[in-house]
């Protein structure tokens, strides 16, 4: 059947009317499983271009593709396409055994030349991988039999964690080859547990069960993704019985809804932080470390997130590799004022900057950041909000070009300090707009740390450091809300990476 806009929204319609009737779809009678997603899909390749990089979307990609190694929902590896990963004793090189017996969406059978022309692929620059840095510090990637073998040109303590991370997808070599780069955006093909039937793009995606697939076979044989952006559009789907699941809506409708519906509340890995960007006002310590002190974190989940969130005061949660409970930062408006008062700010005086957000993307984004805005102005901050798309805010970030302040949420399933503070604060990463020189210098070393040991103390000095200087301002941790219908029972995943394949029949 070839889903369109009529259908969709007539579906929508029908499952109104069955939800008026008092009638609502068992999860037995499903024979097409729909969620509404908070975001949109912009491209198929998820190894490049920005979108490659946006964790909320890693859920459609590992439905469709499989990355090198698989991350459990409760974020620790294990075995996937790569049964067996390691370097050798002096670390020049690095070994992975192939599984066997997986075959691609179109029959092909996957091999080891399938993972050796990803990794060498995502390391070429040419490609726009956007983290092609990390990637690239592997070379000479050569078969022999069912392993792959790769010199280390520069050792990355955390290159196995990718793998299992940000645009660590293994994609089809003869493939991709044969159709090249839009042809694959046309017709996309993985070894995921889905196969793309029919996409729509700003409206839906529909997938077909990999029959085949050698994780098993996903028990919804059939699942439309409809992109659903606006968060009471969500609840709504799913209040009606248009959709079946959704997420990432308020929390005070999950409340609502979660007794009527299955609901679901956990932490995961993604932390809402603004960005502080070094332009204007921004480069003055006072200010900074003002607009920082000015914050009621917790006031701001209690009233806002109804409680459903944990207070930061660095880019690490306490399930990170380097979370140091010593480090805080305190709410103190009286400090607020004394620190602008000394460059010459106050609230007959204000000191003046824009703020960019999202509205709706996450729970109460928008809402917060007026609640931010509101703190700061009694302090002497007079802060203008702009709302923009997330797709915008890659953009911004990818170009240096953010707004003085910008919130945004950050996406750690690994839990590593290099991915949190490593590449939202080292400047000469696409992923940072913090350029100071005595933080490059600090950072720098740290990435090719081979004591483990070391390497986690010296990021928590980094976050320390951050934390007196105020180079950004962490918020919260944070809570992913999800609701489904009865009878459909959802398995969360740390990562916030809601996964059809993991949802089952009640």
């Amino acid at each position: 059947m070839q889903l369109t806009r009529r259908h969709v929204l007539k579906t929508a319609a029908a499952g109104t009317a069955l939800a008026a009737a008092g009638l609502p779809a068992l999860a037995q009678d499903i024979d097409e499983l729909v969620i509404a997603y908070n975001v949109n899909l912009p491209s198929w390749d998820p190894t490049t271009g920005p979108s490659a990089v946006n964790p909320t979307i890693q859920g459609i990609y590992q439905s469709v593709f499989d990355q090198f190694i698989l991350q459990q929902p409760d974020l620790k590896p294990a075995p996937g396409l790569l049964t067996e990963w390691g370097w050798n004793e002096d670390r020049t090189q690095i070994s992975m055994t192939v599984r066997e017996g997986v075959t691609w969406h179109d029959g092909s059978p996957f091999t080891a030349d399938d993972v050796a022309w990803s990794l060498a692929r995502a390391a070429d620059p040419a490609t726009g991988n956007p983290i092609n840095f990390i990637w690239g510090t592997l070379a000479n990637h050569r078969v022999e039999g069912n392993k792959v073998i790769a010199d280390v040109k520069s050792f990355d303590p955390t290159i196995f964690k990718w793998m299992y991370f940000l645009t660590g997808y293994v994609l089809p070599k003869a493939y991709y080859e044969k159709v090249g780069p839009e042809g694959f955006e046309a017709a996309p093909i993985g070894t995921g547990p889905y196969m793309v039937e029919k996409f729509e793009r700003n409206a839906f995606v529909r997938l077909k069960a990999n029959e085949a697939y050698w994780g098993g076979a996903p028990e919804f044989k059939t699942v439309t993704i409809k992109f659903v952006t606006d968060a009471a559009a969500r609840v709504a789907e799913v209040e009606s019985g248009s959709s079946h699941v959704t997420l990432e809506m308020p929390y005070e409708e999950y409340d609502r809804l979660k007794g009527t519906l299955n609901g679901a509340a956990a932490p995961i890995s993604d932390i809402g932080m603004i960005f502080l960007n070094d332009i204007e006002v921004m480069t003055d310590p006072n200010v900074r470390m003002a607009a920082a002190h000015a914050i009621d974190k917790q006031a701001i989940i209690d009233r806002l997130l109804s409680g459903y969130g944990v207070k930061i005061d660095t880019l690490q949660t306490p399930e990170y590799d380097a979370y140091d409970a010593s480090i805080t930062v305190a709410y103190d408006e009286a400090k607020a004022v004394e620190l602008l008062a000394a460059s010459g700010f106050g609230p007959d005086n204000p000191v003046k900057f824009k703020i960019q957000t999202t509205k709706g993307f996450k729970p109460k984004d928008y809402e917060m950041v007026q609640a931010i805005v509101g703190l700061w102005r009694k302090v002497g901050i007079e802060a203008e909000i702009e709302v923009y798309e997330i797709a915008k805010h890659y953009e911004l970030r990818a170009a240096d070009t953010l707004a003085p302040a910008a919130f945004y949420n950050w996406g750690n399933s690994v839990g590593d300090p290099t991915t949190s503070t490593g590449f939202a604060m080292f400047g000469p990463s696409p992923h940072s707009v913090w350029d100071g020189e005595d933080l490059i210098g600090q950072i720098g070393p740290l990435w090719g740390e081979a004591d483990e040991a070391k390497r986690i103390e010296g990021w928590k000095a980094v976050d320390k450091y951050i934390a007196e200087k105020a180079l950004v301002i962490p918020l919260l941790q944070y809570v992913q809300p999800i609701l489904a219908a009865k009878g459909v029972t959802v398995m969360p995943h740390a990562s916030g990476a809601l996964l059809p394949h993991l949802m089952k029949r009640a």
